[in-house]
């Protein structure tokens, strides 16, 4: 019984390890671009410095009928937002080559954001105590939240 025990010891430290490394994006409250949902910034600076680090594809996936342009995160990147990960990066401005025109008519003002894989309300949570800017709006109930800076 004494040589298991160790054994039996180090597994469980080894399932602890792992439990925490999954759950450890859970629990993160600042990203590398938290800082821009203090709402300062623009829709061009906010999208194109994520074009030049290659962590979305430089082309819009989507362009809504209102201009809304979704961008995409580059395949086997990990973007995340308030420690959420990140489904789709959105913005639009008007005059700005940087964006593509929908179908419809365009937003007024410009915008920028992310759409996360999180539920509403602790997406609403994290936003709030970071005191950011942003408003958080549910776009899928229960799968997909959207943090938005302008619009």
């Amino acid at each position: 019984m004494l040589q298991r025990r160790p054994f039996a010891i180090g597994l469980l430290a080894r399932l602890f390890a792992g439990l925490a490394a999954l759950l450890a994006p859970l629990f993160a409250h600042a990203d590398a671009h938290d800082e821009q949902f203090d709402c300062r910034s623009n829709p061009h600076t906010f999208i194109s410095s994520l074009i030049d680090e290659k962590s979305i594809d430089p082309q819009p996936s989507r362009v809504e009928a209102n201009s809304v342009n979704a961008f995409r995160p580059v395949r086997g990147n990990q973007l995340s937002a308030f420690g959420f990960p990140i489904y789709v990066v959105i913005g639009y401005e008007r005059d700005d080559t940087l964006f593509h025109h929908g179908s419809g008519k365009a937003i007024e003002a410009p915008l920028y954001g992310v759409v996360v894989s999180a539920p509403a309300d602790p997406v609403r949570l994290r936003v709030s105590e970071s005191h950011s800017g942003a408003t958080v709006h549910t776009v899928v109930p229960l799968l997909l939240t959207a943090i938005v800076c302008g619009g």
